[in-house]
């Protein structure tokens, strides 16, 4: 059980040193200027890419389950950074609304931290993302029905981060 405990810590540390980073890797990169080259160098291989509709793509980076951040960079058609963005915050929480199926969440905000299943509800999913709101840690959960449609989204605290301290 030592060795399991020691490993999670050591995971959670590298996480956390990877995050702290993002923000010097962002400040190397240039908006109209990086190129696809660019962005790996400084973000490595995306975890998902997505069709941009003016033909350019969309490189998803999650930090989760550790981190409290996903960033979204969009190369435009030219090749060329268009966008860099932190998606987890209340006005990208804001789109997600009821009858949206698992995909577009996915689009907007990335992978999340966990899924769920609860035995007492099992025609329901939850998707749940940790993210900061100022200095406070939050988690934003969605639940999806049984076709995989969101039926309903909540901001709350995050117990995790409550009981570190």
């Amino acid at each position: 059980m030592v060795s399991k405990r020691w490993t999670a810590a050591t995971l959670a540390a590298l996480c956390l040193v990877l995050v702290a980073c993002d923000p010097q890797r962002a400040a190397r990169l240039e908006e109209g200027l990086s190129t696809e080259a660019d962005v790996r160098r400084e973000f490595g291989a995306p975890a998902a890419v997505f069709n941009a509709p003016d033909g350019g793509r969309i490189f998803e980076y999650p930090r989760q389950p550790e981190g409290q951040t996903n960033y979204f960079i969009t190369l435009g058609a030219d090749g060329k950074m268009s966008a860099l963005r932190q998606v987890l915050k209340p006005s990208e929480f804001a789109r997600v609304q009821p009858g949206l199926d698992k995909a577009e969440v996915r689009r907007l905000l990335g992978k999340p931290a966990r899924t769920a299943r609860y035995d007492l509800k099992p025609d329901e999913e939850q998707w749940v993302w940790r993210w900061l709101d100022a200095q406070q840690a939050k988690l934003f959960t969605v639940t999806f029905d049984r076709d995989g449609k969101v039926l309903s989204s909540a901001v709350s605290d995050d117990a995790s981060e409550l009981n570190r301290n």
